[in-house]
């Protein structure tokens, strides 16, 4: 791949070893008892805009209702979250049909300090075509991150795919690392279909809706011939698990094979008890979406926004929306009351006030507890 390999050896970096301590002999063993807990604490960011498109700002916790799984939660407010630092990352698709949009993106260099705002920030960059490749590792100077994207315009080489839910997988694990005091972001540019992801669709989901991270996606349009290659290559794949559903393993006694995977599903989540029904639901229309046009499904996932590709003065309008609604967004928190594994539907509404928009995250994922380790021979 060529455009891994240019910025590769571009940004080529190195990393110094720390040579573990040694305990003192004398010392005495260190006895400390260390307990963890597993807390299924939710962050839910929300925007407010009246008709006008007016961001609103006096709304209290007990003005929302947010509901999941259908079952309501009690809900808190975080204060001050404008002033929070900020841990974003630039996803810009540098192959297949991004090749012919490189030049606009140039808008970003000179705006990427109105987007992280005037917060303590990191900045990372990745760049992507059949394969994601980090660009730049996270800094707080925003003149390495716009010389990093500098690179990738210049760069060109891109191959003819678009792995973007490989690149989203990539970006959320370099965000994962991140100190947890960061409200994590990731600005992603890149067409509407994915052509190259190894990531199955079940696995990008989770991916995505396991962490507080809100997806402010910018996306243009995939040619005709590929959005047809595309589109019956994701239909075919195994979109995998939720709660149990869609299997098709010969050996499980509850798969009808006779049936189609669509009929299976649909048996399936008619079996589910009403909240997990609900999840299962959800879910599924995630899951086709994906399959339409990943920017749009993935931004409404986590609470972010899309806007489409335009020309560059659109490009900068949109960024300069971006950066406005970074920091003024609501932070809700809620604990599940049903905290079951896998995916989870949650809506947000602000009911008394008739007229007013609320944009927030549709969904999240609760993995597996962990099992306890077989006892040893």
């Amino acid at each position: 791949m060529r455009l891994a390999l240019f910025l590769a050896l571009a940004f080529t970096c190195s990393a110094l070893a720390q040579a573990p301590t040694v305990p003192d002999a004398a010392s005495p063993p260190d006895t400390t008892t260390t307990l963890t807990s597993q807390s299924n604490l939710v962050l839910v960011p929300a925007l407010v805009r009246d008709k006008k498109g007016q961001l609103i700002f006096s709304l209290k916790a007990q003005d929302f209702v947010l509901t999941d799984d259908g079952i309501p939660q009690k809900l808190h407010l975080e204060e001050d979250t404008g002033s929070e630092p900020l841990a974003l990352v630039v996803c810009l698709e540098g192959g297949g049909a991004g090749v012919d949009q490189l030049e606009k993106y140039k808008a970003l260099e000179s705006m990427l300090d109105a987007v992280v705002g005037a917060v303590p920030h990191r900045i990372a960059v990745v760049g992507f075509d059949s394969s994601p490749v980090l660009v730049q590792d996270f800094t707080s100077d925003s003149n390495k991150a716009d010389q990093a994207i500098h690179a990738l315009i210049a760069d060109n080489n891109g191959d003819d795919k678009a792995a973007i839910l490989d690149s989203l997988n990539f970006s959320v694990d370099l965000l994962r690392k991140q100190p947890i005091e960061y409200r994590r972001a990731i600005l992603l540019v890149s067409e509407t279909l994915d052509r190259g992801s190894k990531t199955r669709l079940d696995e990008a989901v989770r991916a995505i809706s396991d962490t507080n991270t809100a997806i402010y996606s910018i996306g243009f349009s995939t040619t005709k011939s590929e959005s047809l290659n595309s589109a019956a290559k994701l239909s075919s794949s195994d979109a995998g698990p939720a709660h149990g559903c869609f299997s098709r393993d010969p050996n499980d006694p509850n798969v009808d094979l006779s049936k189609s995977a669509a009929q299976q599903s649909f048996d399936c989540v008619a079996m589910l008890a009403p909240p997990l029904r609900i999840a299962q639901m959800a879910f599924v229309a995630i899951r086709d979406a994906i399959q339409r046009n990943v920017p749009e499904t993935v931004a409404k996932l986590t609470g972010g926004e899309y806007y489409k590709l335009g020309s560059e003065k659109t490009f900068e309008r949109d960024l300069t929306t971006i950066a406005n609604h970074i920091p003024n967004r609501y932070i809700l928190s809620f604990q599940p009351q049903s905290p079951h594994p896998g995916f989870h539907a949650i809506s947000l509404t602000a009911p008394d006030y008739k007229g007013l928009l609320v944009y927030a995250r549709t969904g999240y994922w609760i993995d597996e507890p962990n099992k306890p380790a077989p006892p040893k021979p």
